[in-house]
Protein backbone atom coordinates (compact mmCIF):
# COMPACT_ATOMS: atom_id res chain seq x y z
CA UNK A 1 0.00 0.00 0.00
CA UNK A 2 1.68 3.60 -0.96
CA UNK A 3 1.38 6.15 1.92
CA UNK A 4 1.68 9.57 1.47
CA UNK A 5 5.14 9.78 2.97
CA UNK A 6 8.10 7.53 2.82
CA UNK A 7 8.60 4.91 6.04
CA UNK A 8 11.47 3.46 7.55
CA UNK A 9 10.30 0.49 5.38
CA UNK A 10 10.93 2.34 2.04
CA UNK A 11 13.93 3.29 2.89
CA UNK A 12 15.51 0.33 3.72
CA UNK A 13 14.67 -1.73 0.85
CA UNK A 14 16.08 1.10 -1.26
CA UNK A 15 19.22 0.90 0.47
CA UNK A 16 19.24 -2.62 0.43
CA UNK A 17 18.84 -2.72 -3.50
CA UNK A 18 21.81 -0.36 -3.65
CA UNK A 19 24.09 -1.99 -0.87
CA UNK A 20 24.20 1.43 1.05
CA UNK A 21 22.74 2.28 4.80
CA UNK A 22 19.66 3.78 5.43
CA UNK A 23 21.66 7.47 6.77
CA UNK A 24 23.09 7.86 3.09
CA UNK A 25 19.37 8.09 1.40
CA UNK A 26 18.03 9.65 4.49
CA UNK A 27 20.63 12.96 3.76
CA UNK A 28 20.16 12.71 0.23
CA UNK A 29 16.48 13.07 0.72
CA UNK A 30 16.97 15.80 3.97
CA UNK A 31 19.13 17.86 1.71
CA UNK A 32 16.77 17.38 -1.96
CA UNK A 33 13.64 18.15 -0.36
CA UNK A 34 14.01 19.15 3.76
CA UNK A 35 10.55 18.18 4.88
CA UNK A 36 8.64 17.78 1.20
CA UNK A 37 6.80 14.58 0.56
CA UNK A 38 7.56 15.09 -3.02
CA UNK A 39 4.10 16.79 -3.59
CA UNK A 40 2.48 20.13 -4.09
CA UNK A 41 -0.33 18.82 -4.36
CA UNK A 42 -2.64 15.58 -4.53
CA UNK A 43 -0.87 14.14 -8.18
CA UNK A 44 1.25 17.37 -8.59
CA UNK A 45 4.80 16.63 -7.64
CA UNK A 46 6.78 19.51 -6.71
CA UNK A 47 9.05 20.63 -9.75
CA UNK A 48 11.31 23.54 -10.70
CA UNK A 49 10.88 24.36 -14.33
CA UNK A 50 14.72 25.78 -15.73
CA UNK A 51 14.20 27.78 -18.92
CA UNK A 52 18.13 27.55 -19.56
CA UNK A 53 16.90 23.36 -20.39
CA UNK A 54 13.84 24.42 -22.33
CA UNK A 55 16.11 26.63 -24.56
CA UNK A 56 18.40 23.64 -25.42
CA UNK A 57 16.08 20.95 -25.78
CA UNK A 58 13.93 22.98 -28.61
CA UNK A 59 17.13 23.51 -30.24
CA UNK A 60 17.84 19.96 -30.40
CA UNK A 61 14.75 19.69 -32.02
CA UNK A 62 15.60 21.94 -34.76
CA UNK A 63 13.21 24.61 -33.27
CA UNK A 64 15.28 28.13 -33.07
CA UNK A 65 14.05 29.23 -29.51
CA UNK A 66 15.29 32.88 -30.02
CA UNK A 67 11.65 34.10 -32.11
CA UNK A 68 9.95 32.76 -29.10
CA UNK A 69 11.43 34.28 -26.45
CA UNK A 70 9.50 37.45 -26.74
CA UNK A 71 6.54 37.50 -24.48
CA UNK A 72 8.33 34.07 -23.28
CA UNK A 73 11.82 35.69 -21.34
CA UNK A 74 10.61 33.68 -17.88
CA UNK A 75 10.38 30.56 -19.35
CA UNK A 76 12.88 30.49 -22.36
CA UNK A 77 16.32 32.27 -22.05
CA UNK A 78 19.94 30.69 -23.13
CA UNK A 79 21.70 30.89 -19.85
CA UNK A 80 20.81 29.50 -16.36
CA UNK A 81 19.60 31.98 -13.62
CA UNK A 82 17.04 31.70 -10.97
CA UNK A 83 15.67 34.76 -11.51
CA UNK A 84 12.11 33.19 -12.45
CA UNK A 85 12.33 30.94 -9.86
CA UNK A 86 8.71 30.87 -8.00
CA UNK A 87 6.16 28.99 -5.91
CA UNK A 88 4.55 25.83 -6.11
CA UNK A 89 1.82 27.65 -8.15
CA UNK A 90 4.13 30.17 -9.92
CA UNK A 91 6.06 26.50 -11.52
CA UNK A 92 3.47 24.69 -12.59
CA UNK A 93 2.47 28.31 -14.26
CA UNK A 94 5.24 27.99 -16.26
CA UNK A 95 5.52 24.64 -17.36
CA UNK A 96 1.75 24.99 -18.32
CA UNK A 97 2.98 27.89 -20.47
CA UNK A 98 6.15 25.76 -21.91
CA UNK A 99 3.99 23.24 -22.74
CA UNK A 100 1.63 25.33 -25.16
CA UNK A 101 5.57 25.52 -27.11
CA UNK A 102 6.24 21.90 -26.93
CA UNK A 103 4.97 19.25 -24.74
CA UNK A 104 7.63 16.82 -24.41
CA UNK A 105 11.17 19.44 -24.47
CA UNK A 106 8.94 21.15 -21.76
CA UNK A 107 8.34 18.31 -19.51
CA UNK A 108 12.37 17.27 -20.00
CA UNK A 109 13.05 20.99 -18.67
CA UNK A 110 11.53 20.38 -15.50
CA UNK A 111 12.73 18.68 -12.18
CA UNK A 112 10.29 16.54 -10.72
CA UNK A 113 9.79 15.21 -7.51
CA UNK A 114 11.53 14.82 -3.94
CA UNK A 115 14.82 13.85 -5.53
CA UNK A 116 14.49 16.90 -7.86
CA UNK A 117 15.29 14.77 -11.08
CA UNK A 118 15.20 16.42 -14.78
CA UNK A 119 12.56 15.09 -16.74
CA UNK A 120 15.39 14.77 -19.89
CA UNK A 121 17.18 11.94 -17.45
CA UNK A 122 13.80 9.78 -17.58
CA UNK A 123 15.73 6.95 -19.33
CA UNK A 124 18.04 6.74 -16.59
CA UNK A 125 15.51 6.16 -13.90
CA UNK A 126 13.99 3.46 -16.27
CA UNK A 127 11.37 4.90 -18.15
CA UNK A 128 10.87 4.70 -21.97
CA UNK A 129 8.99 8.70 -22.57
CA UNK A 130 8.90 11.52 -20.36
CA UNK A 131 5.15 11.18 -20.12
CA UNK A 132 5.63 7.45 -18.34
CA UNK A 133 8.18 9.21 -15.80
CA UNK A 134 6.08 12.26 -15.46
CA UNK A 135 3.21 10.08 -14.64
CA UNK A 136 5.50 8.27 -11.98
CA UNK A 137 6.62 10.55 -10.23
CA UNK A 138 2.91 11.78 -10.30
CA UNK A 139 1.96 8.47 -8.53
CA UNK A 140 3.48 8.95 -4.90
CA UNK A 141 6.36 9.61 -2.49
CA UNK A 142 7.73 5.18 -3.57
CA UNK A 143 7.56 5.97 -6.95
CA UNK A 144 9.43 8.85 -6.92
CA UNK A 145 12.09 7.25 -4.72
CA UNK A 146 12.66 4.36 -6.74
CA UNK A 147 12.91 6.57 -9.63
CA UNK A 148 15.57 7.62 -7.54
CA UNK A 149 17.18 3.89 -7.48
CA UNK A 150 17.51 3.82 -10.76
CA UNK A 151 18.98 7.14 -11.59
CA UNK A 152 22.04 6.46 -8.95
CA UNK A 153 22.22 3.03 -10.39
CA UNK A 154 22.36 3.87 -14.29
CA UNK A 155 24.61 6.89 -13.85
CA UNK A 156 27.40 4.95 -11.46
CA UNK A 157 26.66 6.80 -8.17
CA UNK A 158 26.07 4.12 -6.05
CA UNK A 159 29.91 3.76 -4.88
CA UNK A 160 30.00 7.44 -3.74
CA UNK A 161 26.89 6.58 -1.59
CA UNK A 162 28.41 3.36 -0.37
CA UNK A 163 31.63 5.13 0.52
CA UNK A 164 30.38 8.51 1.60
CA UNK A 165 32.16 10.02 -0.90
CA UNK A 166 29.96 13.39 -0.81
CA UNK A 167 32.16 15.35 -2.91
CA UNK A 168 32.09 12.68 -5.75
CA UNK A 169 27.94 12.51 -5.40
CA UNK A 170 27.19 15.43 -4.86
CA UNK A 171 29.52 16.56 -8.66
CA UNK A 172 27.68 14.04 -10.87
CA UNK A 173 24.40 14.03 -8.95
CA UNK A 174 24.30 18.00 -8.87
CA UNK A 175 27.13 19.40 -11.12
CA UNK A 176 29.90 21.34 -10.87
CA UNK A 177 28.19 24.10 -9.13
CA UNK A 178 27.63 22.28 -5.99
CA UNK A 179 30.75 23.43 -4.49
CA UNK A 180 28.83 26.79 -4.14
CA UNK A 181 25.77 25.71 -2.19
CA UNK A 182 27.90 23.66 0.27
CA UNK A 183 26.08 20.39 -1.51
CA UNK A 184 28.36 18.08 -0.30
CA UNK A 185 28.91 19.56 3.16
CA UNK A 186 24.92 19.56 4.01
CA UNK A 187 25.28 15.92 2.88
CA UNK A 188 27.83 15.23 4.98
CA UNK A 189 25.65 16.87 8.43
CA UNK A 190 22.45 15.43 7.43
CA UNK A 191 24.10 11.50 7.26
CA UNK A 192 25.43 12.07 10.18
CA UNK A 193 22.13 13.68 12.11
CA UNK A 194 20.28 10.37 10.67
CA UNK A 195 23.10 8.25 12.44
CA UNK A 196 26.10 7.65 10.15
CA UNK A 197 29.38 7.40 11.10
CA UNK A 198 31.23 10.65 11.18
CA UNK A 199 34.46 11.26 9.33
CA UNK A 200 34.83 8.58 7.92
CA UNK A 201 35.17 9.26 4.67
CA UNK A 202 36.84 12.26 2.70
CA UNK A 203 33.83 14.82 1.22
CA UNK A 204 35.93 14.34 -2.06
CA UNK A 205 38.58 11.65 -4.02
CA UNK A 206 41.21 12.68 -5.09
Amino acid sequence: MKTLRLTDCDFAAAAERLGTDVPSLRAVHEVETGSSNGFWAPGKPIILFEGHVFWKQLEQRGISPAPLAAGNESILYPRWTRRYYGTEREEYARLARALRIHEEAALMSASWGMFQIMGFNHKACGFASVHDFVRAMSQSPQAQLLAFVGFVEQRGLVPFLREHRWGDFARRYNGPGYVYNRYDLKLREAYERWGGRAGTMPLAAG
